[in-house]
């Protein structure tokens, strides 16, 4: 959409069908357009783990960004108090915090390259892997390399059913940007931190 009100329209318009539970604008203001325990329509055919119906398991936000540009500091604030807020109230473990690309990789871009995980990271809003990416770059890649990384992005929660490469582009806009070419010992040490760390759990009210 154009802008945020205009998304914010278009989600209240029943001919859309589509629909999310909040809308956050690039100045911040924050939109309640569902109620949480209600069922709202943003995420569409997709998976997390075991969680094929995300749409009555999650809440969804939605964040007024064109895909490629920054997001504004005023909207980072005010989804950093919205999710500390719905985490605590419903019990959400942080590692539950995911993007649309996470859930339906391929199909789903959002919220995209420019999104800073590592901010809602450091605040436990997100799930944040111990790793540095200089050190493991030059990893080496093969057959072995990339069997292993498939166990561990399902152990993390990412779907077998979309491609791999739409797999590794969404795991790598979100934990690793930096990276290229094919999957890598880099790709696969992350992975399996975060799948060690943040392993995916049984299905819940919120996924």
């Amino acid at each position: 959409m154009t802008n945020a009100e205009a998304a914010r329209d278009w989600l209240c318009t029943p001919e859309a069908q589509v629909s999310a539970h909040y809308v956050i604008s690039p100045q911040g203001t924050v939109w309640h357009l569902v109620d949480d325990v209600a069922r709202a329509w943003h995420a569409g055919v997709g998976q997390w783990g075991k969680v094929t119906d995300v749409n009555s398991h999650s809440i969804g936000i939605e964040l007024g960004n064109s895909g490629s540009a920054p997001f504004s500091e005023p909207l980072m604030a005010s989804l950093e108090s919205l999710l500390s807020a719905l985490l605590s109230r419903w019990s959400i473990p942080p590692e539950r915090v995911i993007g649309h690309s996470d859930m339906a990789p391929g199909r789903k871009i959002d919220p995209g390259p420019r999104f800073d995980w590592r901010r809602l990271g450091v605040q436990n809003l997100a799930a944040l892997p111990d790793f540095d990416p200089v050190a493991e770059l030059r990893c080496n890649t093969g057959e072995e390399v990339h069997a292993a990384f498939e166990q561990a992005l399902q152990a993390i929660g990412y779907t077998p059913l979309a491609p791999f490469a739409a797999r590794l582009a969404a795991f790598r806009a979100r934990f690793l940007p930096q990276a290229t070419g094919p999957v890598s010992g880099a790709d696969l040490t992350l992975a399996q931190s975060i799948a060690h760390d943040y392993p995916v759990d049984q299905p819940s009210r919120f996924a």
